[in-house]
Order: C-alpha cells, then sequence, then structure tokens
C-alpha cells in the first residue's frame, strides 16, 4: 500500500483547551468603529512617527539585535521545540510555576525590553499600558481593554527560561527567540513573501525534513488555525495561562492574544490553504487589535508611577475580577 502524501498524514493535535467562553451581542463588540477607525485616532504618538515608519525591516536600517532576533528564531523554531516548550509549560494535571496576581506579574516584567521590536526600547510593562488605554480612550468593550493589558504578559516566561532556549528576558541583548517576535507556523513550509527576513529560512532544520518542508506540511488542508502550531512564544504561553485559570474574556479577545504575533497570517493573508471559513472573521478581529498594539508605542506617554498606583490599577483590578482573573493565578 502506498504511503500516504503529507497533507494526508494525521493532523498535529486539536490545541482548543475547552475553555468556557462568554459570548457578547455583536454590537457590543464595536466592529464597525474598529473597522472604520482612523490610524491618526489611534496613535498617542502620530506628531513624531508616520505610520509607514513602523515595523521597519531591513539589514541596513534595522537594530542589529533585531535582525539577530529573527535569524535566531528562523533557525531554532521548529516542531521539536514547539512540542519540548509545550510540555514545559503545560498546565495539565493541575501544573503550574508559581502563583501570583496579575499585578505581581506587572512587577516582574516592569523592566523587560522586547529585543524584537524595531519601533522603540520600551518596557513592556509600559506598552501594556498604552495599549489598553488607548482603547479605552477609543471607548471600546471593556473586555478589549483588559486584553490590551494582557496581551504580551506571556513574556512573564523569562521567569522560568533561559538563553538557550530563547528566553533571557532580564536583558535586550539577552536571546528572547521564543519570547517575542512575528510567529510562523511550524510543520510546514515557511512562506517566504510572508516574514520577514526571508533569507533566514532555509537556517530551519524543519526546511530540510521532507515531513515539514511542504505547503501543507504536517497539516490537512483546511484544518483550522486551532490545530496550526505557531512558532512558541508568549502568546500561546498567555492564552494557555488564561485558559487554565478558566478565564471569561470572550473568544475574540483569546484570539487577539494568542495570534497578535502571527503577522504572516492576519498582515499578509498566509495559510489560507490551512485555514477554516470561519477562521477568516477570527482574522479580522485580530487585524484590528494590531492597530492599537501598534500604533499606541509612545516614549512620551508615561502612564507608571503614581498614575498607575491611583487612578489605572483601580479600574483595571475591577475588569480583572469581572472576568475571572482576580487573586493568585496559575502560572
Amino acid at each position: 500500500m502506498a504511503s500516504p502524501s503529507a497533507h494526508e498524514m494525521a493532523p498535529a493535535p486539536d490545541r482548543d483547551d475547552g475553555i468556557s467562553l462568554k459570548r457578547k451581542e455583536k454590537e457590543d463588540l464595536a466592529a464597525p468603529r474598529l473597522a472604520t477607525a482612523d490610524i491618526k485616532s489611534i496613535q498617542t504618538n502620530a506628531a513624531t512617527k508616520a505610520q509607514d515608519e513602523f515595523r521597519t525591516y531591513d539589514a541596513t536600517e534595522t537594530p542589529e539585535r533585531v535582525v539577530q532576533h529573527y535569524k535566531d528564531m528562523r533557525a531554532c523554531q521548529t516542531v521539536e521545540f514547539y512540542d519540548r516548550m509545550a510540555a514545559k509549560y503545560s498546565f495539565e494535571d493541575g501544573n503550574y510555576r508559581k502563583l501570583m496576581t496579575i499585578e505581581e506579574a506587572f512587577v516582574e516584567l516592569e523592566n523587560y525590553v522586547d529585543a524584537s521590536d524595531p519601533d522603540l526600547d520600551l518596557p513592556n510593562l509600559l506598552h501594556l499600558l498604552q495599549t489598553a488605554e488607548g482603547i479605552r480612550k477609543a471607548n471600546h468593550p471593556d473586555w478589549l481593554q483588559l486584553t490590551g493589558l494582557l496581551h504580551d504578559m506571556g513574556k512573564i516566561m523569562f521567569l522560568w527560561g533561559d538563553g538557550k532556549d530563547g528566553q533571557d528576558g532580564y536583558s535586550p541583548k539577552g536571546k528572547q527567540w521564543a519570547l517575542g517576535g512575528d510567529t510562523f507556523v511550524v510543520g510546514c513550509e515557511i512562506p517566504d513573501d510572508a516574514v520577514v527576513f526571508p533569507e533566514f529560512n532555509r537556517l530551519n532544520p524543519d526546511m530540510h525534513d521532507p515531513r515539514y518542508n511542504t505547503k501543507h506540511g504536517m497539516y490537512r488542508p483546511h484544518c483550522g488555525l486551532d490545530r496550526l502550531k505557531f512558532a512558541w512564544g508568549h502568546d500561546e504561553y498567555m492564552y494557555r495561562m488564561l485558559a487554565a485559570n478558566g478565564c471569561s474574556i470572550p473568544r475574540e479577545g483569546l484570539d487577539m492574544i494568542r495570534y497578535h504575533s502571527a503577522y504572516p497570517w492576519h498582515d499578509k493573508g498566509a495559510y489560507r490553504h490551512l485555514m477554516k471559513p470561519e477562521d477568516y472573521e477570527r482574522e479580522k478581529w485580530v487585524s484590528l487589535f494590531n492597530k492599537f498594539d501598534l500604533y499606541t508605542k509612545d516614549e512620551g506617554n508615561e502612564l507608571r508611577g503614581d498614575k498607575m498606583q491611583e487612578e489605572l490599577w483601580p479600574y483595571y483590578r475591577g475588569l480583572l475580577e469581572k472576568y475571572g482573573l482576580g487573586g493568585k493565578l496559575k502560572w
């Protein structure tokens, strides 16, 4: 009997964690307002940076640390690495690494700087506050504001990782290729026309493995977004953390957290051959969220210190309680 072709092979395990989601009425999700939002109405830094100046990836203009980050990421993010990290950071059978409140986790993240960001050397805590406050200022629903506050908190993995596994978050010069950066699907061909620095694709060992280096690789056609393994990083970890703690943020918000770094998918249109019909609506939400994630970065908009403690935290504590994330949580 002939062996099955690559796209007929069994799909990757379904990664739907079975989280119970509270659905919102569509009018509460504010899709029309988000879809037509003018970039200038979102940016807090419009006077200092034009839209086309963000996400500049060019070997001659991009900071060397960012170029090296993506070189390492492309060389090291494989199916084997994903599976190893999924096991290490598993929440199954009651496993977790530490009990902390969201506020305590913010303290740990206070001095984390993302080595993959070409736009600003901005502490991650400040970026999260700016994203959440930008969404709040635009009068979008409170679950979306909370999503902005939480979306990058998965970088807390640096507490349990090291440079060998791309999780050194103590210095912007540390190896962070499994904490941040644009993610791509492992287990199938890396699309040259959808990733930054495509010249690094050849460094990936899976691209020399016939199980993984074809268009479909180990996946079946149109298997669906949740069956794909995106390069391991803060997105997937934080989604799993929220699922394990039983939060009630709507699925749209959880998708924003889980897939916001997947720029080849939601920005460049890659992986259409692997999507289900319903994934197109999900892509829309992630793309819209990224307007706030990207265009609210501002070195001049300081929200920490007294303002954070006296004005911001009392408000966001209420949202954390509302969506099941108050008190000590499993990390």
